[in-house]
């Protein structure tokens, strides 16, 4: 006889859980009973919404699917935008919340919400599990659907009753998971794939497009061959950082709002896209009717209902990115020189490099580039949301996939410090560093107790300016620098930390940058790093990749 309890618990290890993030409730103590004799290491964190996080930086950073625990009503609602933010960036965590008994449901019993109904829309999919007998089978479920196809955050909701009651249960044998009406198409269409390669010969000025499916399905290596087969120029999105090095000839850097110039110019310029995992965003995109309003374009993603969504394609392929683009390599028979256009995307990036003032002032775009230069391309970066985020995807020399964990699509602020403990777990021989503004780190900052607590030896360096920085930012630039509510009072940051237990330095001379990045990497321990740097500092360019692009280039010849 086994409960539901240990069908879980059972279940996770046999789909090769080792880790999971959670915080105990009364709903779920049958559960947490079960794993106080197992194997699985459980962190318990501050506050739910760290739990969800964590385990959706551990997903990005391992590829595998990750794993949160709550309890019902408040607990399970406090993982909401962690689920949101998984959802948005297709992240596989499968969430497991508490529910009031079967005989309690919809009697607005103490602590009951209907989890499943508030994250219908933001998660790939949910369950609420009404008998001990189907526990099992929906666990196997929810991770198959969670890590294949376009992955995505599946809930599991557990009436107390359904984790308690206990039958004679054995588990499945490791035959495939099989759902009637889920079969993500895999395999690209041979014929567009062949119209795709005659389309890429004739054009004369052709641009690879590529974001965070690539990562997804780990096809970095694949992106790297096409692009250097081919001898095409690659521009990433923000999600797609590491798809290619950050210093190969043909990176043309990060696009869009905050990406580089000659990105956007060869965007612009461009008469063929051949965007891969992408999804057309309005941070990239601008204004959609001018965004590469002189290309075709090819789109090759998982989700059919991506292609078309936001721009008009010439070929759609609907498949894996590295299953097509394997294929797509196969198939290369002809190339094409494009050393014209190669050679006039060089001058852009000659001319309009990213640069900022070195006046001998802190600022963080010079902290970033210290954190690369001494990292070399390995670790893992994690960053919060706003100022930070830019400076670091613009500044860090990104060369590896997976290095490079941020919350992209919804832009959740305290994101950062518990998805690099997830990614610590994950990695746990990496140096990993939390980037962070002192606003998205205020919003997380209790879980200094939980990296103290188990020793997790997450970095983190906070670009501290006092400010909601890119809200303030757009009050300078559009509101006449009426700073209305982005003002933050002082905190001593390495105060903080030290009465969690955590070691830190607060630095504010240039001089400084290099020795206290050392020291927190040398110490075994977490550790924080308290920059105070430049008050009024802005990210630029802030050129979206649309209409604006096309009034400055107007003058250049086509």
């Amino acid at each position: 006889m086994k409960t539901g309890a240990k069908i879980l618990v059972e279940g996770l290890q046999r789909e090769g859980v080792e880790t999971i993030f959670g915080y105990p409730g009364g709903v779920v103590l049958p559960i947490y009973d079960e794993l106080y004799d197992s194997s699985l290491r459980h962190i318990l964190v501050r506050h739910e919404q760290a739990a969800a996080h964590a385990a959706d930086g551990f997903a990005r950073a391992s590829g595998r699917v990750g794993v949160c625990l709550a309890t019902s009503g408040p607990g399970a609602c406090n993982l909401v935008t962690g689920i949101a933010t998984a959802y948005m960036d297709s992240v596989p965590i499968v969430a497991i919340t508490g529910q009031v008994p079967t005989s309690l449901l919809g009697n607005d019993a103490f602590q009951e919400s209907d989890i499943t109904g508030i994250t219908l829309p933001v998660t790939k999919h949910n369950y609420l599990v009404k008998r001990t007998e189907d526990l099992g089978r929906v666990l196997r479920e929810a991770f198959y659907i969670a890590g294949t196809g376009r992955k995505g955050p599946v809930l599991i909701d557990i009436p107390k009753d359904v984790s308690m009651k206990a039958i004679e249960y054995e588990h499945p044998g490791p035959e495939p998971v099989t759902l009637r009406g889920y079969q993500p198409t895999i395999k690209g269409h041979a014929k567009q794939i062949d119209k795709a390669l005659e389309m890429i010969l004739e054009a004369e000025q052709p641009v690879i497009y590529a974001g965070g499916g690539v990562i997804a399905s780990d096809a970095s290596a694949e992106l790297l061959q096409l692009a250097e087969t081919l001898m095409i120029p690659v521009t990433t999105t923000l999600m797609g950082l590491g798809a290619i090095p950050c210093d190969h000839p043909l990176n043309l850097g990060m696009l869009g709002m905050h990406g580089t110039r000659s990105a956007n110019y060869a965007i612009t310029e461009s008469d063929l896209l051949l965007a891969i995992g992408v999804r057309f965003d309005d941070r990239v995109t601008g204004k959609l009717d001018s965004f590469a309003s002189h290309a075709r374009i090819i789109h090759i993603d998982i989700d059919p209902a991506e292609i078309g969504k936001n721009k008009k394609v010439d070929v759609p392929i609907v498949g894996d990115v590295r299953s097509v683009l394997q294929d797509m390599l196969a198939k290369i028979q002809k190339k094409k020189a494009y050393d014209r256009w190669l050679s006039r995307i060089r001058g852009w990036k000659e001319k309009h490099p990213l640069q900022y003032c070195c006046d001998g002032t802190l600022r963080p775009q010079y902290v970033v580039e210290q954190l690369s230069g001494i990292l070399k391309g390995e670790g893992i970066i994690v960053s919060e949301v706003g100022q930070n985020q830019m400076w670091t995807a613009q500044y860090f020399c990104f060369r590896k996939p997976r290095t490079w964990i941020t919350s992209g699509g919804l832009g959740t602020m305290g994101y950062g410090f518990p998805a690099a403990i997830g990614a610590q777990f994950a990695c746990p021989g990496q140096v990993v560093f939390d980037i962070a503004g002192d606003g998205s780190f205020q919003m997380n900052i209790q879980e200094l107790s939980t990296v103290a607590s188990n020793k997790i030896p997450v970095k983190v360096a906070i670009l501290n300016n006092r400010f909601l920085g890119m809200v303030r930012q757009w009050q300078e630039l559009f509101h006449n620098r009426r700073y209305s509510f982005t003002e933050l009072p002082p905190v001593d940051f390495v105060k903080v930390a030290n009465a969690y237990g955590v070691d830190g330095i607060r630095v504010e001379s240039c001089d400084d940058v290099v020795p206290a990045i050392k020291a927190a990497i040398e110490t075994d321990g977490p550790f924080v790093l308290d920059f105070r740097v430049e008050r009024e500092e802005n990210v630029f360019p802030m050129v979206p990749a649309g209409a604006a692009i096309n009034e400055m280039i107007g003058g250049q010849q086509r």
